[in-house]
């Protein structure tokens, strides 16, 4: 008998590697901005930078001439008041935005921020804005109150206080965050945010009652000329004005819980 003998199984071919892809090279203005962050990291670390640390430029736009970027507005500034700080209401509950009430005025919006209505500190404030109104609003400007109170409460103020402007209530604080003068944790920052017609910013600062009122004064003393032109706050004078403030609020906490 002839014995049969079986085959052997031939070895499975060699599975080739997958080519890996190249990640796509970056082209135009992106790839020099890369390149030129590269370079610049390079230089202070003496590392190469993470891909993940070359992002892209924030984006800045311009709508009507004004440039907009995150963060609050500084002075000198000209911000596009179109959706800045959204919706608002008055005391009377009448629907607005910063962008109506600057159309609506003569020559710019003063908006005084105060943390809550009918205290001692901001009725103080109040009132002073009230026994200034005349001169204050000579040269166009239209002056508001702004908190985060309700209409209710703001139209008690008002009536109580007999103001002659408007108060406006921003319970979301999306007007007041904005114009940078919320507090980091919760509530309003005492203070005052001045704009022009053309949507400049004149002044945006933190302080005490009399402070956010002179700095009204000073800017109708000025026959309301461009703030960086006229009137410059050094970093020192913004810091006084902002403990000033800070103790003028919290004065007015241990007054209201007696």
């Amino acid at each position: 008998m002839v014995e049969l003998r079986k085959r052997k199984t031939p070895p499975p071919a060699p599975v080739k590697p997958a080519k890996k892809k190249a990640p796509p090279k970056a082209t135009g203005a992106t790839s020099k901005v890369a390149k030129a962050k590269a370079v610049i990291a390079k230089a202070v670390t003496g590392k190469e930078p993470a891909e993940s640390s070359m992002a892209a430029e924030p984006t800045v736009e311009a709508t009507n001439g004004a440039a907009t970027t995150s963060g609050p507005p500084t002075v000198g500034q000209t911000i596009t008041l179109e959706g800045f700080g959204g919706e608002i209401e008055t005391n009377d509950g009448v629907k607005t935005t910063l962008a109506k009430l600057v159309e609506e005025s003569a020559g710019g919006v003063v908006l005084f921020t105060y943390p809550k209505a009918s205290t001692p500190g901001c009725t103080n404030q109040a009132c002073l804005f009230r026994d200034s109104y005349t001169p204050l609003t000579a040269t166009g400007y239209s002056i508001y109150g702004l908190s985060t109170d309700s209409p209710k409460a703001n139209t008690t103020f008002k009536n109580k206080q007999n103001l002659p402007y408007a108060l406006l209530c921003d319970p979301s604080a999306t007007l007041i965050s904005a114009i940078g003068l919320a507090k980091k944790t919760k509530g309003t920052t005492r203070g005052v945010f001045v704009v022009d017609k053309s949507g400049e910013v004149l002044a945006v600062e933190a302080g005490g009652p009399q402070a956010t009122v002179d700095v009204v004064k000073k800017l109708v003393g000025e026959g309301n000329a461009p703030a960086s032109l006229n009137r410059v706050a050094t970093e020192e004078d913004k810091k006084v004005a902002a403990v000033a403030g800070e103790v003028a609020d919290t004065a007015e906490k241990l007054d209201s819980n007696e």
